[in-house]
């Protein structure tokens, strides 16, 4: 299995966890210093995805986030990047939402069948450890997402939902929103 490991601590102290669980999973999982309700917030709120979400370093920008965070609702997002010139839209629909634990989506963007995404959120003393997992058609599609770098942003997101974290906090006179 392919297993790597993100210790980037300058930011935070909390690391990343990216690991090939299967030939078709992808687990992603990271702690982070809140409560569940704002840590899931970020995740539904299209205010607050939009300032995380896209890799900054990667040179995305988000052009547009349309989140309709219930079972039964849809998404849409759109990218650019320098080298491509065109939108990049991703879109897809929620299979279920259980706020502040639970939601799983769809990736439908492509021809084929995406991956499905389930992410939970477990508090712990203040503290919330989610787990990102990504379940693909194949074993051809994982290995295609990550020779193409479309899994590597994680960790990157990941530190900046972090900061985030900090800033909401830091603009609630230091209490999480």
């Amino acid at each position: 299995m392919d297993k790597r490991k993100n210790s980037d601590t300058n930011r935070t102290k909390n690391s990343t966890s990216v690991e090939r669980k299967s030939d078709r999973e992808l687990v992603v999982t990271r702690t982070f210093n809140g409560p569940a309700h704002v840590v899931f917030s970020a995740w539904t709120k299209p205010e607050l995805f939009q300032r995380w979400w896209a890799p900054k370093s990667f040179g995305v920008s988000l052009l547009s986030c349309e989140l309709d965070a219930r079972t039964g609702g849809k998404y849409r997002l759109v990218f650019r990047h320098p080298s491509t010139g065109e939108p990049m839209p991703f879109f897809g629909r929620y299979v279920e939402v259980i706020p502040p634990k639970r939601i799983v989506w769809t990736n439908d963007e492509g021809e084929e069948p995406g991956a499905v995404t389930t992410v939970t959120f477990e508090e712990n003393a203040g503290e919330t450890v989610v787990v990102l997992h990504d379940l693909y058609p194949s074993k051809e599609a994982l290995d295609e997402g990550i020779a193409s770098g479309s899994t590597s942003g994680y960790p990157l997101q990941f530190e900046q939902l972090d900061q985030l974290l900090v800033d909401l906090g830091a603009n609630m006179g230091g209490r999480p929103a």
